[in-house]
């Protein structure tokens, strides 16, 4: 990803990235506070990509701008399975378990994209619908976008029925394929969160593999 992008992955020792009933919210804020101060990010300026599963669609997606600084964050916010913006310094938030986030990088249009990509979400080809979306909406061209894939669970614990026994990284990477973008432009952080202690895993949690239950969170700004 280009240096006028700024990724930052948080970890275990950051805590958990996630409000739930069990959490306490105020905690979970200071958690989003230093690891986005940590990237020179204030909360003020973030916007959360808030996904419900409470739907049959999973490729929802939102543009948004500077008004929508702080949304999810500080302030109520909206349902989105990905949101793209063209603004400088407005951060996207997205908190994850298993699945993985995606970034894309239209490096002509200058259009920056966070995607939310889990089990459901591929089998609706949501990787390719969030290329998609970036053509549709601000006229990118697939050759121009760098795409960057977080950690995610691999195959071996969590494999996709629908997809041969892949992982989400495998999956997510064709479909970027055939939305057209580049092989060379996709980059991937390889670290897989059912193996990888320093990362939650919510998937071994529920399998009493983890002690702890959380969210790491992907953050991903235009500079």
């Amino acid at each position: 990803m280009r240096s006028n992008v700024k990724i930052a992955v948080s970890n275990v020792q950051h805590g958990t990235m996630k409000r739930a009933a069990a959490i306490d919210p105020l905690a979970v804020d200071e958690n989003r506070r230093a690891f986005l101060a940590k990237a020179n990010i204030a909360p003020a300026d973030a916007v959360l990509v808030q996904v419900d599963y409470d739907t049959d669609d999973f490729c929802r997606y939102q543009t948004v701008g500077k008004r929508a600084q702080g949304e999810g964050i500080v302030r109520a916010g909206r349902v989105a399975d990905a949101l793209a913006t063209q603004e400088k310094g407005v951060a996207l938030f997205l908190p994850l378990a298993d699945c993985a986030g995606v970034v894309l990088h239209d490096t002509k249009q200058s259009v920056l994209l966070l995607s939310h990509l889990g089990r459901h979400s591929v089998e609706q080809y949501g990787a390719q619908k969030s290329v998609d979306y970036l053509v549709r909406t601000h006229g990118s061209r697939p050759q121009d976008i760098d795409a960057w894939i977080s950690p995610a669970a691999g195959a071996e614990n969590y494999p996709l029925r629908a997809f041969e026994q892949k992982g989400l990284q495998a999956v997510i990477c064709e479909q970027l394929v055939l939305a057209g973008i580049v092989p060379t432009r996709i980059e991937i952080d390889e670290r897989d969160t059912t193996k990888d202690q320093s990362l939650f895993s919510h998937s071994e949690f529920k399998k009493g593999n983890r002690a702890e239950d959380g969210r790491f969170a992907v953050v991903a700004v235009l500079q």
